[in-house]
């Protein structure tokens, strides 16, 4: 039976420790503020943003909501992004995705001032995760994935690790900061061949595909370390479920996130760190 790595431990280090930070701001005056900006009403976009909410409440970390429709005309949503990105009270924009097409997804990653890009979508914030620079910051989920692993005292260093899925919301960003760890790293993608046996080379599998329930058995074997990453809601078991099908998994491998309960429950407070990190950083240019 593998060890469950549940997120909420993992979770709860993290928000103490950024609660602790913020509280060092607010005695100076500076209040860490997010700004969550969203177009339109995507149900998964309103259950990340009231997740948000709460621990950006438990961290000491303040929200102002800017919602507009999906039908929101280009000027006004640039205008509004630019107004979020010089405003003083403001230290981090976590700016959801993805947009209305007429909107330019291009244009609004490039748009959003690097600075305040704590979820890590901006050009220059990839670019700080892919050199190893403290520009901006890696994007949540994937830190999330790295932040499991160091609760748990699951070293990458000399491993080798496959990625699952080369988005740039997970699958690249998670394989770089895994190299920063002196970790091994294969990416598979769409095209890999046969990457069910390329899976089961590996020291540590993080699944982030996105489709659910097609990791299983033939991509594991013993001694593994499995990070599911993705999360769907399967109509047919009335459950959410990962990219792994995790009975499978569970009897094979030596440990595993579950799904719900893993990655996505650290991926809050991961934001939260970011909205403080940035305050401090901008409170430190101006000083």
């Amino acid at each position: 039976m593998a060890k469950l790595l549940k997120g909420a431990p993992v979770a709860a280090a993290l928000t103490e420790k950024t609660a602790q930070e913020a509280a060092k701001l607010k005695e100076k005056g500076i209040t860490p503020t997010l700004a969550i900006f969203r177009v339109g009403e995507r149900e998964d976009d309103l259950s990340y943003e009231r997740a948000a909410m709460k621990r950006c409440e438990r961290t000491g970390v303040a929200v102002k909501n800017v919602v507009l429709p999906a039908d929101v005309d280009a000027q006004t949503f640039y205008d509004t992004l630019g107004s979020l990105n010089t405003d003083p009270s403001v230290h981090g924009i976590l700016m959801f995705r993805p947009l209305p097409v007429h909107l330019g997804k291009e244009k609004a990653r490039r748009s959003l001032n690097p600075e305040k890009d704590v979820d890590g979508c901006s050009d220059v914030s990839l670019a700080g995760v892919f050199t190893n620079d403290a520009c901006g910051f890696p994007p949540c989920t994937a830190q999330a994935a790295m932040e499991i692993l160091k609760y748990y005292g699951i070293d990458p260093e000399g491993k080798r690790v496959v990625v699952i899925g080369r988005s740039l919301v997970i699958g690249r960003p998670v394989a770089m900061l895994l190299m920063h760890a002196n970790a091994t790293v294969t990416i598979c993608h769409t095209r890999t061949a046969d990457v069910p046996s390329v899976a089961r080379q590996a020291d540590i599998l993080i699944s982030a595909m996105g489709e659910m329930e097609t990791v299983g058995a033939e991509f594991l074997r013993e001694g593994q370390t499995v990070i599911d990453v993705g999360i769907k809601w399967n109509e047919e078991k009335g459950k959410l479920c990962g990219d792994v099908r995790f009975e499978e998994a569970e009897a094979i491998v030596d440990a595993i996130t579950p799904v719900p309960g893993g990655v996505g429950s650290v991926t809050t407070s991961v934001l939260a760190s970011h909205v403080v990190e940035a305050a401090k950083r901008q409170a430190a240019g101006k000083i």
